[in-house]
C-alpha cells in the first residue's frame, strides 16, 4: 500500500504525524503535566509521568491508524533507519523522511512555546524547558551521560524490534499500532526520570532549537543513541528473519 504512494504524499504524512506527536507528547509535558502550575507540590490535576506516557503512546497509536497505510507512520528518524536497515524500507527515501519528520515536529515545538507563552509567569527555566532531553544537570533525575547513552540505546532497540514484529506479514493484520503506542508508553514510564524520554531524533530537536543552549549541546546525543539502537534493532530483525527463512 504504501510502497505506491507519491512521495510528496508521504513527506506531508510524515510531516503532519510527527508534528502530532511532539505537540501531543511535548505538549502534555509543558501544559499539563505539572496543575496548578503556583502550587506544583500539590498537583491534584496534572498528569504526571504516567499521564505524560501515555500522550506520547497515544499520539503514535493514533497516527499508526491515520498515516500508516499511506507512509508507514514512522514519525521519527530512528524508525526510518531501523526499517532500512532491517530492509523494510528504501534508502532513498531516508533524507525526505528525515526532513518531513524533523520540520513537522519543530513547528509542533514553536506552537507549544506560543501556546505556553500565553500564560503569564511562562519562561524557559529550569533543567527540561520545553519538555527537553539531556543528561546531567539537564536529567530529571540526574542521571549521567553514561545512563542516558545507554538508556536510549536499548529502548530505542526494543521499540524497533516490536515496530518490525507488530508490522510483520506474519503478525496478526490491523493490530500493529496497539503494541507499538504501548511500547512508547512504556519506554517513557522507564526513562522520563533519566533523560525525559527521547528516542526519537525528531522529537528531541523540535523542542531544542527553540530552547537553544545547553539544550542544542547536548542534542547530539539524542541523534546518535536512536538511530545507534535502531540500526543494531534492525541487523538482529534481518537476521532472525533469515534464519527463519533457512530453517
Amino acid at each position: 500500500m504504501a510502497s505506491s504512494v507519491p512521495l510528496a504524499k508521504k513527506f506531508f504524512a510524515e510531516l503532519i504525524g510527527t508534528f502530532w506527536l511532539v505537540l501531543g507528547g511535548c505538549g502534555s509535558a509543558v501544559l499539563a503535566a505539572v496543575f496548578p502550575y503556583d502550587n506544583p507540590a500539590a498537583n491534584p490535576l496534572g498528569l504526571g509521568f504516567l499521564g505524560v506516557s501515555l500522550a506520547f503512546g497515544l499520539t503514535l497509536l493514533t497516527m499508526v491508524y491515520t498515516f500508516g497505510h499511506i507512509s508507514g507512520c514512522h514519525i521519527n528518524p530512528a524508525v526510518s533507519f531501523g526499517l532500512w536497515a532491517g530492509g523494510k524500507f528504501p534508502g532513498s527515501q531516508l533524507l525526505p523522511y528525515v526532513i518531513a519528520q524533523v520540520l513537522g515536529g519543530v513547528i509542533a515545538g514553536g506552537v507549544i512555546l506560543l501556546v505556553a507563552s500565553g500564560r503569564e509567569g511562562f519562561a524557559l527555566t529550569g533543567g527540561n524547558p520545553l519538555a527537553t532531553n539531556g543528561w546531567g544537570a539537564h536529567s530529571p533525575g540526574g542521571y549521567g551521560f553514561l545512563a542516558a547513552l545507554v538508556i536510549e540505546v536499548i529502548l530505542t532497540f526494543v521499540f524497533l524490534l516490536v515496530i518490525m514484529g507488530a508490522t510483520d506479514r506474519l503478525a496478526p493484520g490491523g493490530f500493529a499500532g496497539v503494541p507499538i503506542g504501548l511500547s512508547l508508553t512504556l519506554i517513557h514510564l522507564i526513562s522520563i526520570p533519566v533523560t525525559n524520554t527521547s528516542v526519537n531524533p525528531a522529537r528531541s530537536t523540535a523542542v531544542a532549537v527553540w530552547v537553544g543552549g545547553d539544550a542544542m549541546a547536548q542534542l547530539w546525543l539524542f541523534w546518535v543513541a536512536p538511530i545507534a539502537g535502531a540500526l543494531l534493532a534492525g541487523w538482529v530483525h534481518r537476521t532472525l528473519m533469515a534464519s527463519d527463512t533457512v530453517g
